[in-house]
């Protein structure tokens, strides 16, 4: 079988792209910003702040956690979100490393 396209990129090229893909729906933002403002975990709240249906939040967070952005805790019957502190200063290292390289200054 052939490779797929993610093979052949640099593991740092794919993560990059993953983590740009997480943050290019403007609900994700939005529940990443609502996160960090409040510093703590959040249940059921999410809906109420950001104004889509529980199901496309879930969609949503499910996302996020999917790389490492987010973490749960299950209480009770649900599952409260926080931002996971460690994963969070690797993806702005991340992104800082690679929007501070440098570009060609001699271009068209």
């Amino acid at each position: 079988m052939g490779l797929t396209k993610s093979e052949i990129f640099t593991e740092q090229q794919n993560e990059i792209a993953a983590i740009a893909k997480v943050l290019g729906h403007p609900a994700r933002i939005a529940i990443l910003e609502f996160l960090i403002k409040l510093k703590t975990c959040v249940c059921g709240d999410l809906v109420k702040e950001i104004g889509l249906a529980q199901p496309t939040i879930s969609q949503h967070l499910k996302e996020l956690k999917k790389v490492g952005i987010i973490k749960g805790t299950i209480e009770g019957t649900s599952v409260c979100y926080c931002i996971d502190q460690e994963n969070w200063g690797k993806v702005k290292n991340t992104l800082t490393l690679f929007f501070n390289t440098n570009a060609t200054a001699n271009c068209c």
